[in-house]
């Protein structure tokens, strides 16, 4: 995990964020409690006035995103945009939503967007062809992996992406759901057959692109082997934040 630096030579240089975000989170709740402390890790502060203002609206009874995709469940997109209208209205200058499934929704109402939003596919991607020229595996939701979300912006954005079969991305999606269940140790266990099974067909990185499996990755002390979005979204708000955008690039 990489940190945007403040020093310059001998030199200090005081940095204030510019912006204040607004976190829709909730989607799950252990996941927004890790994005939120990233940012708190990742800002270039050395007191309390140099960290980032965010405002969280933590709402977990948002509808599930994957269950929606492929049961047929309640459409969480009425809840996600009255999420972002209330942190607009609260003061949020951009917005982030620690969810990847969730920005399937996201990307079909764009236009009704309050302000702009830092896109966690996106973000994770371009972390992505930081971090490696010969592809990586995609670890994600079901419901993620139907929609081709993360595909669409990889083929777009030049990045090659492996789908797990059938067997194992259902063994992900058994993870995921460990760790909404706060079984950080089944879903760290499940998680080691899952990396290793991957592993022997292809010795790749692996793309945590469900902000549930960086918790997994930790609990088996493996986060060097993963592409984590939810580092790499905390990262893109903390420039953002600090009018830093030269260090996306």
């Amino acid at each position: 995990m990489k940190k945007i630096k403040k020093h310059k030579g001998e030199l200090t240089i005081a940095m204030f964020p510019k912006k204040t975000l607004g976190v829709l989170g909730g989607m799950g709740p252990l996941a927004s409690a890790e994005f939120m402390t990233l940012l708190a890790k990742l800002a270039p502060a050395e007191c309390d006035q140099e960290h980032p203002k965010v405002i969280l609206l933590s709402w977990p009874q948002i509808p599930d995103r994957t269950k929606a995709i492929l049961r047929g469940g309640e459409d969480p997109s009425p809840y996600l945009l009255e999420g972002l209208r209330k942190l607009a209205a609260w003061g949020a200058d951009l917005l982030a939503i620690p969810c990847n499934t969730a920005h399937y929704f996201i990307d079909r109402m764009e236009a009704d967007l309050p302000k702009p939003l830092i896109h966690i596919v996106e973000a994770t991607l371009e972390e992505t062809k930081r971090r490696t020229s010969g592809g990586a595996w995609l670890l994600a939701t079901s419901g993620t992996i139907k929609t081709e979300l993360y595909q669409k912006h990889a083929q777009r954005m030049g990045v090659q992406l492996l789908l797990p079969e059938k067997s194992s991305q259902e063994q992900i999606q058994n993870c995921i759901e460990l760790v909404k269940k706060n079984d950080l140790r089944g879903a760290g266990s499940l998680l080691k057959d899952i990396l290793f099974s991957l592993s022997r067909e292809r010795d790749l990185p692996f793309i945590a692109a469900c902000t549930e499996i960086p918790l997994a990755f930790k609990a088996i002390g493996k986060e060097g082997l993963m592409i984590s979005s939810l580092d790499a979204l905390a990262l893109k708000c903390i420039s953002v934040i600090y009018d830093q955008k030269s260090l996306c690039s």
